[in-house]
């Protein structure tokens, strides 16, 4: 076996892998896309409950209790933004 049948060799198995990659990251994209659709609903969903906290804060400043329950539930979507981003 001469240098020429070696770089063949390598050049075939590396595209190979390349191939292979592809393959498994366009199958796990087209599994993923409700993962997905779902982490962007929630993330607006966060993103307008953080503004309307930060407007009853400042729209109502008596109103404690209303700012921290939208505050703490916009937290906690994130979160589950958050979750879904890194277990799936």
């Amino acid at each position: 076996m001469n240098q020429e049948d070696v770089d063949k060799i390598i050049a075939e198995a590396v595209a190979e892998s390349k191939k292979e990659s592809r393959q498994k990251w366009h199958k796990g994209k087209s599994s993923s896309d409700s993962v997905t659709t779902a982490r962007r609903v929630l993330n607006w969903i966060f993103m307008i409950g953080f503004v309307a906290a930060v407007v009853i804060y400042f729209a109502l400043p008596d109103q404690k209790v209303l700012f921290f329950s939208v505050g703490f539930g916009a937290v906690v979507l994130k979160l589950v933004e958050f979750y879904l981003r890194f277990m799936f």
